[in-house]
């Protein structure tokens, strides 16, 4: 069975910690899916972002699956809102699965809406695995 290839969107900042379980995961040979990860260091709207951007659009093409780790503040990080809206594109058209560390965390605007992510509302492997098969690309 092949591997899913999974862009991981996280805050950076709050959520890293979880963006590290999951790259012990992969390391196992039976773990379903592999993933890349980036970490923007700058704001969205610097000088910079635009460069970030450009590699995060190319890192996301290259995958089928975006998984949203939900944290206590991503809702309101510009950044991975960015990467949603961006998965959500015609040209990248990911299909969305998300997971919530902690099951009221509030998902972030672009998946909040019914039916538009397949949600997984505690990070445990099989929880996660579930939510990825069910993810779909319908928004």
């Amino acid at each position: 069975m092949a591997k899913k290839k999974v862009f991981v969107s996280y805050d950076h900042s709050e959520d890293l910690r979880y963006k590290d379980i999951l790259r012990a995961w992969d390391a196992n040979d039976n773990f379903d899916f592999e993933f890349d990860q980036r970490s923007p260091n700058v704001a969205i709207d610097s000088t910079q972002a635009s460069a970030i951007k450009s590699a995060l659009t190319t890192k996301m093409k290259e995958a089928d699956y975006l998984l949203v780790i939900v944290g206590a503040k991503s809702a309101s990080s510009k950044w991975m809102n960015w990467e949603i809206s961006r998965a959500k594109e015609s040209d990248t058209k990911l299909r969305l699965a998300a997971v919530k560390i902690v099951s009221t965390n509030t998902l972030p605007s672009g998946l909040s809406a019914v039916g538009s992510a397949a949600i997984a509302t505690s990070f445990e492997h099989d929880k996660i695995i579930t939510a990825l098969n069910a993810a779909n690309n319908s928004y």
